[in-house]
């Protein structure tokens, strides 16, 4: 039987025909490392590079709101908070849900981490009521009828903000960005698909932490090194806005103490 992400991208993806972005950025993750152990040591929460990328993420985004936003009826609309959205691992892999984090700009990467793992605890054990409510009605719909459903609720909720209760659907359910990582799987890099009922205008991935030999002042040396990529909505930002989230995310993973200031 398909898992429910696999029917979901059956249901949903056609041929690409739309203006993406991809962006690639390799970081210097040494000062992030210490800096975890330090957290960690200080907070007793197991924080890791994934929540700290998606805290230099959300600094970003609030730096450049033309992509904390969405697109409805043919017009930007900004959203009045930085939400981001974080996957998580079910089943062993076989599955993914969601955990979105509301005001992630203004919030302790070590609260980032409390929340995130908590949440991931109870989709994992079965006890989201949202997901358990919105899994049920995927699995109970065959598949060709799920595209149109996808299409109608992905508007209502991502488009308009309306929320389905009854089908486990919050407004705006995904927020300005999804991150995931694939390091944890042994992945160095990869680029992400968007996913059309998200509606989302950014798309990251954390790839893995790798001893890379390279240039210090003209001299090599080896540095762990981290790959983020990204896949964005040409639609929503150009050049400029990048290279201010961008930098946002070099400036923070290389210099942490900023990410809770």
């Amino acid at each position: 039987m398909n898992s429910t992400r696999r029917k979901l991208a059956i249901a949903t993806w056609g041929p690409p025909d739309e203006g993406n972005i991809f962006g690639k950025l390799t970081i210097d993750a040494g000062a992030a490392l210490q800096w975890i152990d330090k957290t960690r040591a200080a907070t007793g929460e197991k924080v890791t590079i994934t929540h700290m990328v998606g805290k230099a993420i959300a600094l970003g985004l609030a730096k450049a709101p033309q992509i904390n936003g969405r697109i409805t009826l043919g017009s930007y609309i900004p959203f009045d908070t930085v939400d981001v959205t974080f996957l998580v691992a079910l089943e062993d892999g076989a599955d993914l849900a969601k955990a979105k984090i509301a005001n992630l700009d203004k919030r302790p990467v070590a609260d980032i981490a409390a929340e995130l793992r908590v949440r991931a605890d109870k989709l994992r054990k079965g006890q989201d009521d949202e997901f358990e409510k919105s899994k049920g009605v995927l699995r109970a719909l065959p598949t060709w009828l799920l595209r149109p459903i996808l299409w109608l609720t992905g508007w209502l909720t991502s488009s308009l903000g309306i929320s389905l209760p009854a089908l486990g659907l919050e407004a705006f359910p995904f927020g300005s960005c999804v991150v995931t990582s694939v390091g944890m799987l042994g992945i160095d890099e990869a680029f992400a698909p968007h996913t059309p009922f998200a509606r989302v205008p950014l798309l990251v991935l954390v790839g893995a932490v790798k001893d890379t030999v390279v240039a210090r002042d003209g001299v090599p040396v080896v540095r762990p090194m981290l790959t983020l990529t990204a896949t964005i909505d040409h639609r929503f930002v150009d050049g400029t806005q990048l290279a201010t989230v961008a930098k946002t995310i070099r400036g923070v993973l290389e210099n942490p103490d900023l990410l809770d200031k």
